[in-house]
């Protein structure tokens, strides 16, 4: 998630460290020849993870993902096992993560404008000890809707202000040229979470108490604490703001209103994410109508991994067997396949043909959004980033809940209905998302990327 660095924030370039660009890649070209007989390819994940301060971050961030997916599948299975309510589900996930959609403009001016390491650190603390709150609460025989509520929002609160943060620091940790590797490898780590996480969960959920999934949770956010502050990273993006108050925290919306090509990445992604991915958090209803699945078993911990497994391998594939394929011309073939896949699977019938359908959904799923974000990340420089970012994380992870917050009252009768309509809409995306007319985008430079303010 990041690249170390002295605050200067210059893409590509990593001051805090001694050694020039040059010796650092003939290092890294010679542990590649000594530590395997094979050739050396910048821009793969295999690149990326030859970087120690990424490492460190990475599987730092690897383990607290786990048990974050942990709580948040064991969350909607047992907020419906409380009360049967796909309204109540909805909420519970829109709390989860509908902060990011109103609140990630302000973490992403904070993350340029603050010491990048002091603010990343106190979120992911605020996090853990909201997340042991959740699980005494969770001890109660008869536990607080309002309350489990208000504990998963204020989760939900920490989490859209640290996350712009993250996202800004990940250029940081590596090169220029190895920024494609690192995406893609963050991407195959947040859903191999989503594999490990649900399958754990699951099972403590099924044999234990689901407090002890919430606890477990909490203990994991000190590995993510550890990395951020043992890894070397540009702790501010650079220079002072150019704008300050509302017009910085707005900035960001002027920077992707004057490019083009980030305004299509944008608009396309946030589109897709209300009206094609409510399935994220509708699984226990498509669990449970569609497919016969009791959400409180082992089985629905599966169905959820097998999700995720895909969804890494997807992302992985980015990074290594595409590694050189731009990733504009992955858009349109991927939405396509998503489309088809999602139609599949809302008419499946059965657990085994659930599990196959959703795992292959993910792959094509993170096909798309490892290529987004992969050419959203090239095209911004630091100064820029976490303002950037901060729509990113709005657009991917503020609009789901939303949308699945719209479909919830309908998910009890109609839940393949809903996944229909999704499937509609990223057809509309594969035919909007012609690789011709993104070149042509790409081209285009805006003004702040020649002398715009910071």
């Amino acid at each position: 998630m990041t690249r170390g660095g002295d605050g200067t924030g210059a893409v590509g370039e990593r001051p805090s460290i001694p050694r020039t660009r040059e010796e650092s890649e003939l290092e890294q070209v010679e542990d590649a020849l000594l530590d395997a007989d094979v050739s050396y390819r910048r821009g793969t994940a295999q690149a990326a993870l030859r970087h120690r301060d990424f490492r460190i971050v990475y599987f730092g961030s690897f383990a607290s993902n786990i048990g974050t997916w942990m709580q948040n599948v064991v969350l909607g299975a047992y907020a419906f096992t409380l009360t049967h309510s796909g309204t109540y589900v909805a909420l519970l996930y829109f709390g989860q993560l509908g902060p990011l959609l109103f609140l990630s403009l302000w973490g992403g001016a904070l993350a340029d404008a603050v010491d990048r390491r002091r603010f990343l650190v106190a979120t992911q603390i605020a996090q853990g000890l909201l997340s042991f709150g959740l699980a005494a609460v969770a001890l109660s025989p008869h536990p607080s809707l309002v309350l489990l509520a208000a504990l998963v929002f204020a989760i939900g609160i920490a989490n859209a202000l640290g996350a712009p943060g993250l996202s800004a620091i990940l250029p940081t940790l590596v090169e220029r040229e190895d920024l494609p590797g690192a995406v893609s490898l963050m991407s195959t780590q947040m859903n191999l979470s989503r594999v490990i996480g649900p399958a754990v969960g699951g099972i403590l959920y099924a044999r234990f108490n689901v407090s002890l999934v919430f606890g477990l949770n909490a203990v994991t956010y000190v590995f993510a604490i550890v990395g951020l502050l043992w890894a070397r990273y540009a702790r501010r993006a650079g220079g002072p703001p150019a704008e300050h108050g509302l017009a910085r925290i707005l900035s960001g919306v002027r920077i992707a209103r004057g490019d083009p090509f980030i305004r299509h990445i944008l608009l396309t992604l946030a589109s897709f994410s209300f009206l094609s991915l409510a399935f994220v958090g509708l699984m226990p209803q498509v669990a449970q109508h569609a497919l016969g699945i009791d959400p409180k078993s082992t089985h629905y911990g599966i169905l959820y991994a097998s999700f995720g497994f895909g969804a890494a391998l997807g992302a992985m594939t980015v990074g290594t067997v595409l590694a050189s394929v731009d990733k504009v011309r992955l858009l349109r073939p991927g939405f396509a396949a998503f489309a088809l896949l999602l139609a599949g699977f809302a008419l499946s019938r059965g657990p085994l043909v659930g599990d196959l359908a959703v795992g292959a959904l993910g792959y094509a799923y993170f096909v798309v959004v490892t290529s987004l974000s992969t050419l959203l990340q090239e095209r911004v420089d630091d100064k820029r980033r976490g303002r950037v970012m901060a729509l990113w994380i709005m657009g991917f992870g503020g609009t789901v809940p939303l949308g699945v917050l719209a479909a919830g009252p309908f998910s009890d009768h109609f839940v393949r209905e809903v996944l229909l309509v999704g499937a509609a809409w990223a057809v509309v995306l594969a035919a909007a998302s012609g690789a011709t007319r993104l070149v042509r985008a790409r081209g285009v430079e805006p003004g702040w990327m020649r002398d715009g303010p910071g």
